[in-house]
């Protein structure tokens, strides 16, 4: 299902053209600001982007170089990712949280022209860098200090370096998480970023009155491109905050329009007893994704808003693939159609075959405009990764309902194949979730000696909440299937997640690995 990519070219245009665009017809309107009273107009921008171009420039860096960023969060950190776009140069961000051995990693498999760190881990870094052959390191910090920041300064805005660029050319090289082995590289084009910014900026109506509220990081595509991008597509604000705090998040949300959050984002604001109608009557927009959005979360929220959380769904090979609707029905539960111009579509598991019946559970395949070019310098991974007819394996379980919404059931390596019966962790966890007292909850395989894999599910119990495994697998006993009712319902105090969220189900099955290991 889906609409072909050809009725959204006309409206694809390359990211240049926004910082252009905006400083000719708004010079003065804000791009960014910050709580602590920063200041950027489009004019600014344009200007102080053109400018650090040029010093990447006096760096050695072409058009097509790669560029490593492991930077904090900072109007300077927006302001590079900004001049690598505007100069042709492939920005190649890194979470700052990353270790060592996975810093080594990315230097050496990215082989970047020049790495950017922040001023304090210079020394630790330069030995890495020099390890992956990498001649150029700079330093960039959060307050606008370091190496960088000091050329820029002598550097004149050089007209010469900005564009036009090739549509297909790299824009970004973003690692994925590396949940099933070591981090892949996913070539983000310029056309991917721009013609999925675009769909997005109309689909969810941005216009150059909105401000969006940024607590995101900077190292992933939702709040680099699905953010960032559709604030330039659109002409229109950002305020950027540091990361998410529940309190500096309620503190400022009067002066925005739009917020974009992952789910525990929203679950946090509803502890505070100040999100309510008055807090949020200025806001125009809730958007959650990264990670699935509980059903009661979406019902919560609504009792005490009067907003309904619009849930979208992307992953870092393909941008945003669908949204539900800003005029429509929202479905709890649901992702939403796709994307203007992007197509899915599922097919069964063992076969390959396309399923045209809807409500069918199989593998998520992917079609459009915002679909990567590969992996970085893996041509092996990109070939097994598509389809003979081009459409991208997401790895992701779904189904489309009779209306055209999709609806993930989780990944593929998350199934639970249990005595040879199928079981999709999503339909489990939402009954558990459902229990009083259930906070969250997540279900996984783990080797077990009669049936192969053992349903086996954890739970995170609400504050104050006395559980007990028996009666929550009498409870589940009665509403599902006998094969899907976990063996074992372990409680936790959290469960493990990325840096975006998402629950780490490897590492839960790599805990639990001996649970029902015969004595």
């Amino acid at each position: 299902m889906g609409v072909n990519s050809q009725t959204i070219a006309s409206s694809i245009i390359d990211p240049t053209d926004w910082v252009e665009y905006a400083a000719r017809k708004h010079p003065h309107r804000s791009f960014l600001r910050t709580p602590a009273g920063r200041q950027l107009s489009y004019e600014a921008l344009h200007e102080q982007s053109a400018r650090l171009a040029s010093a990447l420039m006096r760096r050695g860096v072409a058009c097509g170089d790669r560029v490593a960023a492991r930077v904090e969060k900072s109007p300077e950190a927006v302001l590079l990712y900004v001049a690598c776009l505007r100069m042709g140069a492939v920005f190649v961000p890194i979470n700052v949280a990353s270790s060592p051995n996975e810093v080594d990693y990315l230097l050496r498999d990215s082989s970047p022209r020049i790495a950017i760190v922040p001023p304090g881990e210079r020394a630790v870094l330069a030995a890495l860098a020099d390890r992956a052959g990498i001649q150029c390191v700079e330093t960039l910090g959060a307050d606008g200090e370091g190496s960088l920041s000091e050329l820029t300064r002598l550097c004149d805005p050089e007209r010469k370096s900005m564009g036009p660029h090739d549509a297909g050319s790299p824009a970004a090289i973003v690692y994925t998480s590396g949940t099933t082995g070591q981090s892949k590289g996913a070539i983000l084009t310029r056309a991917n970023l721009a013609s999925n910014a675009t769909v997005l900026a109309e689909a969810w109506r941005f216009t150059g009155q909105d401000v969006l509220m940024h607590t995101l990081p900077l190292f992933h595509i939702h709040g680099l491109f699905a953010a960032i991008n559709t604030v330039l597509a659109s002409a229109s604000s950002i305020l950027l905050l540091p990361k998410f705090e529940l309190h500096s998040a309620l503190k400022h949300m009067s002066e925005v329009t739009v917020f974009m959050g992952v789910p525990t984002h929203y679950t946090r604001l509803l502890q505070d007893r100040g999100l309510n109608r008055e807090a949020t009557a200025h806001m125009r927009l809730f958007v959650s994704g990264s990670a699935p959005l509980l059903i009661e979360t979406h019902q919560e929220f609504l009792r005490r808003t009067g907003h309904v959380i619009l849930e979208r769904y992307g992953m870092t090979e393909t941008l945003i693939n669908a949204s539900n609707p800003y005029d429509g029905p929202r479905v709890p539960g649901s992702v939403g159609p796709p994307l203007p111009g992007i197509a899915v579509r599922v097919t069964n598991r063992d076969s390959g075959a396309v399923e045209h019946k809807s409500d069918v559970i199989g593998t998520l395949e992917i079609a459009g405009p915002n679909v990567f070019a590969g992996y970085w310098r893996d041509a092996e991974k990109t070939s097994a990764e598509f389809t003979a007819d081009g459409w991208f394996k997401t790895g992701d379980l779904a189904r489309i309902d009779r209306n055209g919404y999709l609806h993930i059931a989780g990944r593929v390596k998350d199934l639970v194949i249990s005595g040879g019966c199928n079981v999709y962790p999503r339909e489990v966890e939402s009954e558990l979730d459902a229990l009083p007292g259930v906070a969250e909850s997540a279900v996984f395989g783990a080797p077990h000696p009669d049936f192969g894999e053992g349903v086996t599910a954890v739970i995170v119990p609400e504050a104050g909440a006395v559980l007990l495994e028996a009666q929550i697998i009498e409870s589940l006993s009665a509403r599902l299937a006998r094969y899907k009712v976990p063996k074992r319902v372990l409680l936790v105090a959290e469960l493990p997640r990325n840096a975006m969220g998402k629950v780490q189900k490897s590492a839960l099955r790599a805990t639990y690995a001996c649970l029902y290991r015969a004595s």
